[in-house]
């Protein structure tokens, strides 16, 4: 059973910054992405970065320059580090993961944690 597990969420500022974390576990073979969506309230699921196995990472326009994706192979981790946070940036965001078990390719979700930026 794999699961992704986020932490770092809450309630911060605008201008200010948070830390978010997912680590994945279970019977993992190999991670190929991990990354980072976000869902506000009435709007649809969008990417916000992502990275690869290779360490290439992509980033949404509204995020470039204040968001920061990075990965920890040995902990099977990537975090976003989010800084100049906007009240646009409200949102429940989740950690996701194309992976493999074993011989199969497989996407996974996180339960998302809330990130609340108060103007």
């Amino acid at each position: 059973q794999v699961q992704l597990v986020e932490s770092g969420g809450g309630l911060v500022q605008a201008g200010g910054s948070l830390r978010l974390s997912c680590v994945a576990s279970g019977i993992i073979s190999r991670i190929n992405l991990m990354g980072w969506y976000r869902q506000a309230p009435g709007k649809q699921r969008e990417l916000v970065a992502r990275i690869t196995n290779d360490g290439i990472t992509n980033y949404a326009d509204s995020v470039k320059g204040r968001f920061t994706i990075s990965k920890d192979d040995a902990k099977k981790a990537v975090y976003l580090q989010m800084s100049s946070l906007k009240s646009e940036d409200t949102a429940v965001y989740f950690c996701y993961s194309n992976l493999n078990v074993l011989m199969a390719s497989r996407n996974y979700w996180g339960q998302g944690t809330q990130v609340t930026v108060s103007s």
